[in-house]
């Protein structure tokens, strides 16, 4: 009768090709499903893998349990789209409601060693630039406030941060 091959050589290859499957189903999930062109995932968390392996039993030892493998598959909650600013800053025109919160804002003034030492603020209408569009506007010296509605532009030039206040 021919021999029996040994017990611990048949595990090393249960072992090991289990190993080379599990990694090949990992390989296959990085690589993706072959759309291209799709929004960015960038922001989504990869979702984690664990690899577990058995040690083999020495000789003469009983043979430990067999290990399960479960698959999980993890879904990331989309992340929450960034609410509008209550902080501008910078030169710009802002669309009320959408990059900067409703109410009233304040500034310092003019920003630090400018050429000319004025700011200047416009609340428009809409983002045409036309000299019909302006609600109201100024050129600051010092400290200003403005209250802005939403769907009104605020557009401004030269001026420090303006801070919501309320």
């Amino acid at each position: 009768m021919p021999a029996r091959p040994k017990a611990s050589r048949r595990k090393a290859w249960l072992t090991h090709g289990a190993t080379a499957l599990v990694a090949l189903v990992i390989g296959a999930g990085i690589g993706g499903d072959g759309e291209s062109g799709g929004e960015d995932d960038s922001a989504a968390p990869a979702p984690a893998v664990t690899v577990t392996e058995t040690a083999p039993a020495e000789d003469g030892a009983p043979e430990p349990a067999a290990t399960v493998t479960e698959e999980v598959t993890v879904t990331p909650k989309p992340a929450k789209k960034p609410g509008a600013a209550t902080m501008v800053e910078g030169d710009g025109q802002y669309l009320v409601g959408e990059d900067m919160q409703a109410g009233t804002y304040k500034t310092a003034g003019p920003e630090k060693g400018g050429i000319i030492e004025n700011c200047y603020w416009a609340r428009t209408k809409d983002a045409s630039g036309e000299f019909g569009a302006i609600i109201a506007n100024d050129n600051l010296q010092g400290q200003g406030r403005v209250t802005v509605d939403k769907g009104e532009y605020f557009e401004t030039n030269g001026c420090q941060e303006w801070t919501k206040v309320g």
